[in-house]
């Protein structure tokens, strides 16, 4: 697999947005659940000329992608999103350790993120531990989101 790494471009939006809402589908929350989340799930050229979103891609083809971003003083990934084809495959590990490596470059001493409760095995798989939780609601079902982090 010839997996290349690069930065985002506001133009890939529409393309990066399919496949944050293709992963999250993956999970099988329900197909009201998608709909409700689809504006989160949606990005604008101008989010990727505003936050630092960087892709994955082989052969290409765009499959994943994730943003790092500066919050309080420590690093935070978001989006890490994979296509469905993907997953499995190391992409998403990959673009972790990308994320890291950035972090680190930085100067950073932590790098957090907020999961997705079906992700939670894949971020202890790299070494994260939860140190807090946020609490959402959907269509009246609580759901804990466990907030994870990495020491640098």
């Amino acid at each position: 697999m010839d997996l290349q790494i690069q930065r985002a471009l506001p133009e890939e939006a529409d393309l990066l947005s399919q496949i944050a809402f293709a992963a999250k589908s993956y999970w099988g929350y329900p197909k009201r659940w998608l709909e409700i989340w689809r504006p989160q799930l949606t990005f604008n050229s101008e989010y990727f000329e505003n936050n630092e979103s960087w892709v994955a891609e082989i052969n290409g083809s765009l499959v994943a992608f994730y943003t790092l971003l500066e919050k309080d003083g420590s690093s935070w990934l978001e989006n890490l999103f994979v296509s469905p084809a993907c997953i499995g495959q190391g992409v998403g590990k990959r673009l972790f350790l990308h994320a890291i490596e950035l972090a680190r470059e930085r100067g950073f001493q932590t790098l957090r993120l907020e999961a997705d409760p079906n992700a939670v095995g894949f971020y202890e798989k790299m070494g994260m531990t939860q140190f807090g939780e946020r609490h959402s609601k959907v269509e009246g079902h609580l759901r804990i989101l466990p907030i994870m982090q990495i020491k640098l």
